[in-house]
């Protein structure tokens, strides 16, 4: 018996969810202290720089991490080596060059008016050089599906950061400034374990070659336009109402959004392992096993976020509460959530539908359905601020970019191989329902 539960501990899909449920419990500590010890006003600022931060993050990994995947995975050793050695030459041309770009700013600091801003130009320059190492550690981690090291890394990384902000609440030194040095702390914490280790692979960017180089930057092209567009459309949000509604109504917003990591947590950990499945059934030049594994992880998914979203309606005032505080529970944060939730038992079908289509060779019309995507949401979000004055317009906003990514990510796929969209709830709820007739009778085994 402990060697099968030894076993399923050790399943790539397990130790995926591990890792993306871990980071995102430490990610909501981390929030729910800041949300203790700063202000209203502060919250809003370290959000936004949070959020700009990971914006302009996206032109490294949004290059490179789809790309170095679909070129690594299942490779030789003399390719793998290859691979990543040129993945580091680009991951450093791309770091060099943004943080010159930001180079400059640093004589402008005072002249910003916003402090989200100020902050963003302060710090975005140092912190994308810390974190370079153990971003590719990750990529290197995820294509090698050694997800029990990405957990690792994981840890340390939020880990690190919530210690160190734990210590400066007991030394009573919480600042913005304060903060940006302990996210700093970790960051180089993190790397430096991602080095010392050899998971980055450092080591091989003498492997690195001009042709390798080509071919990703080539793919990197498009999928950059495709999760920029896409990380821009999620951070749009952010930007209008920090600059319409103010940084407190952003520090509201951001708590019912935080709570939809609950949805997040499975959809990136079945999307990292997902991938792979689908590329070896591409590969192999199976359309229908294509379809068929589409199918079934979107399925699932959805399916499984029903209950999710019931537990989400009616207990969203104490998510909000166990976050932000008591002071937040009759705030517009738990209203925002149940928005959120109402709209993401349809996120499963447009994540699903996004990486298929870059697994079949086809990330232009990905970059193109973001670009779409985008545009509809900046102009929902104008008229949900127009029409309500407040942040339940731009939470309800959400849905029209949801329904513009299912309606062309299903006609593009009907290009690829024809299928009926509304099979991937019934094939979702088949594969729960074989699931647990499998876990129970082995569970029964068990006890008896």
């Amino acid at each position: 018996m402990l060697s099968n539960i030894r076993e399923k501990l050790q399943n790539k899909h397990f130790l995926s969810l591990a890792g993306n449920g871990i980071m995102s419990i430490l990610g909501m500590i981390t929030i729910a202290l800041l949300y203790r010890v700063l202000s209203l006003s502060d919250i809003g600022v370290w959000v936004f720089f949070q959020s700009t931060v990971l914006l302009v993050d996206t032109f490294r990994s949004g290059f490179l991490t789809t790309a170095f995947i679909k070129f690594y995975a299942g490779s030789s050793k003399k390719r793998s080596a290859e691979v990543a050695g040129s993945t580091w030459y680009i991951a450093l041309c791309i770091t060099g060059i943004l943080v010159a770009i930001n180079l400059p700013a640093y004589f402008f600091l005072q002249k910003i008016g916003d402090p989200g801003l100020a902050m963003f130009f302060k710090w975005f320059g140092i912190t994308y050089i810390f974190t370079l190492p153990s971003f590719v550690a990750t990529c290197v981690l995820q294509g090698q599906q050694r997800f029990d090291r990405l957990l690792y890394i994981r840890f340390i990384s939020q880990g690190s950061f919530i210690i160190l902000v734990i210590i400066l609440m007991f030394m009573h030194r919480v600042s913005l400034q304060s903060i940006a040095y302990a996210y700093l702390g970790s960051s180089l914490l993190t790397s430096a374990v991602a080095i010392i280790t050899g998971w980055s692979r450092i080591n091989t960017f003498i492997k690195r070659s001009t042709s390798c180089i080509k071919e990703i930057f080539h793919f990197g092209k498009y999928s950059v336009g495709t999760t920029l567009s896409s990380n821009l459309f999620r951070s749009s949000d952010t930007f209008i109402i920090n600059f319409m509604l103010g940084a407190p109504a952003l520090a509201v917003y951001n708590i019912g959004q935080r709570l939809m990591e609950i949805v997040e947590i499975p959809l990136r950990s079945f999307a990292a392992t997902g991938m792979p499945v689908l590329s070896a059934a591409y590969n192999s030049n199976d359309s229908k096993e294509v379809i068929a594994v589409l199918k079934k992880y979107a399925g699932m998914l959805t399916v499984a976020l029903i209950p999710a979203f019931i537990g989400a309606v009616l207990f969203a005032n104490i998510a909000v509460a166990v976050i932000g505080g008591g002071q937040y529970a009759g705030t517009e944060a738990a209203n925002v959530l149940r928005i959120f939730m109402t709209f993401a038992l349809l996120y499963p079908a447009d994540r699903f539908f996004a990486l298929t289509i870059d697994v079949i060779h086809k990330p232009k019309i990905n970059f193109y359905k973001v670009l779409i995507m985008l545009t509809g949401n900046i102009l929902a979000d104008f008229a949900g601020i127009w029409f309500f004055g407040n942040i339940y317009g731009v939470a309800l906003a959400t849905v029209v970019p949801i329904l513009i990514g299912v309606l062309i990510g299903n006609w593009a796929l009907q290009q690829y191989q024809p299928f009926q969209f509304f099979s991937i709830f019934s094939t979702g709820y088949q594969e729960v329902l074989h699931l647990v007739k499998q876990v129970l009778p082995k569970k029964r085994k068990a006890f008896s």
